[in-house]
């Protein structure tokens, strides 16, 4: 038989044509280029199945036994390079069907006994992104752990508090990295609950209504790992929803979404705090780059680049829901366009998480075993800054309220003392007690510790708060969680 005997009988529906598909069709509707990468998922759920169908009796253990022996070739020539994929065969599980059948002859032909490409397909899916949803959560982790070094080196590091970009409070540089270390924490959380729903077998739904074969879906399912905490598996209950959910790529779209606005806010503050302007940090010479005519720029391209693949990922959310919003049940040729938006969300949040994990936590070099840091921390120039905003004002105003004054009564008396102090060009910690008395005569001595910006920092100790102290047990706990967590599953 030739080569192209094969691949037109590889065809499941040829035998009803009678004419040959369009060379312009066959292009537009082929997905073998970008689908490929499913091909370890396809077989992994291909052996499952075949494994199942020889316990039911549905094939022979001669036929098990070659798709195996099949499978394993296929295997190693599709990671040596050697496999050759065929435009023809039009997606991944077709090509790997087709050079199946040419090894082991009609046992390939019936692996796909009780199945469909439909269920298929759906079923290669959630193999391959919930492995990918363990991998972003390790990276997830390695980021976090970037932020919690930098973190414990700087919990004393005095940095302006800002709203609205406006000088607020003092608060400590680690508590400000801390809120990203929560940020990233609940995105890691998402990842968890989205892979819950990710790891559910379709397989067994066929097309669309089941089959009449004495098909073992959960016997597939522990094969596949696709069970709950307990061990139970985990099944599509609904043979024609099982087909043509895509809400699991959606979901996990929209976790995505997540982790790259939040390392969008923070990839904005460090554009900021890199700027001359600011001048609080200095970025690597291997994460910048220069100007092609400004000899004295460091540019951050990577978090103005980061920044800007945010809006890359949120539109690929945009685009999986817009692609399933008309579609009638059951499956449709519309969700051959699912994949491309899900592969490119994932290559994009992986790349991007471990590129922020190295910049900010640093590299070891490999010939002195050093570590280099990717961001050094200008704390004078951050502390500077906190004076220039009276940032201390609302430690004054809780002072007179501690005094007895109602708190409005005492927002008025200080917003009076900022005003003269703005007029004479000076910080509140820099009037004299004397003029400090003329704004309300509660004020006294004591009241100057509250004005510095390290007994602000130290005044919140509450939990949440920004003072060392609490800052500290944060870390800890954030350390602790870290360490506890469950590292992933090996891939099947």
């Amino acid at each position: 038989m030739s080569v192209n005997q094969l691949d037109k009988k590889s065809q499941a529906w040829s035998a009803l044509f009678t004419e040959p598909m369009s060379e312009l069709v066959q292009r537009y509707t082929a997905s073998v280029n970008f689908d490929q990468r499913l091909w370890r998922s396809d077989i992994t759920a291909s052996l499952a199945h075949a494994e199942m169908l020889a316990a039911q009796g549905v094939i022979s253990a001669q036929d098990w036994a070659d798709i195996q022996r099949g499978m394993a070739q296929i295997t190693r020539e599709i990671e040596t390079g050697q496999f050759e994929w065929k435009l023809a065969l039009e997606d991944v599980h077709l090509n790997i069907e087709a050079r199946l059948t040419q090894l082991v002859g009609d046992a390939g032909k019936r692996l796909h006994t009780g199945r469909s490409r439909n269920d298929q397909v759906a079923c290669d899916i959630r193999l391959w992104l919930r492995e990918q949803i363990d991998l972003l959560g390790a990276l997830l982790r390695d980021l976090q752990t970037a932020l919690l070094d930098v973190a414990e080196a700087n919990t004393d590091t005095i940095l302006p508090g800002f709203t609205h970009l406006q000088v607020a409070q003092p608060v400590s540089l680690a508590h400000h990295l801390l809120a990203y270390v929560e940020m990233f924490t609940r995105d890691a959380a998402r990842l968890q609950e989205v892979r819950q729903r990710v790891n559910q077998l379709p397989l067994g739904s066929a097309a669309l209504a089941g089959t009449t074969y004495p098909l073992d879906r959960e016997r597939v399912a522990r094969t596949l790992g696709m069970v709950d905490a307990q061990g139970a598996p985990c099944l599509c209950q609904n043979s024609l929803d099982a087909v043509s959910d895509r809400d699991f790529a959606i979901e996990f779209t929209a976790a995505a979404s997540l982790i790259m606005i939040h390392i969008s806010r923070l990839s904005e503050e460090l554009v900021l705090w890199m700027s001359q302007n600011f001048a609080f940090i200095r970025i690597a010479d291997r994460f910048t780059t220069g100007s092609s005519i400004m000899p004295q720029k460091k540019n951050p391209d990577i978090p103005e680049l980061a920044r800007g693949k945010t809006g890359r990922v949120a539109g690929h959310l945009m685009a999986l829901i817009t692609l399933m919003k008309g579609q009638p049940l059951a499956y449709n040729k519309d969700n051959q366009e699912d994949k491309e938006p899900l592969f490119d969300t994932v290559d994009t949040v992986r790349d991007t998480l471990r590129i922020f994990a190295e910049m900010i936590g640093g590299q070891t070099h490999p010939e002195t075993g050093q570590k280099e840091g990717g961001i050094a921390i200008n704390a004078q120039a951050m502390e500077n800054a906190a004076r220039k905003g009276y940032a201390t004002a609302t430690d004054l105003a809780d002072y007179l309220v501690k005094k007895g004054l109602p708190f409005r009564d005492a927002h008025e008396a200080v917003a009076r003392a900022v005003r003269a102090a703005q007029q004479q060009g000076c910080d509140l910690a820099e009037l004299p007690l004397a003029e400090l008395r003329q704004f309300h005569a509660s004020i006294d001595a004591d009241a100057l510790p509250a004005l510095s910006l390290r007994g602000s920092l130290n005044a919140r100790n509450t939990l949440g708060g920004t003072a060392p102290a609490q800052v500290r047990q944060q870390i800890a706990r954030h350390r602790a969680r870290l360490q506890n967590q469950t590292p992933p599953p090996a891939p099947l």
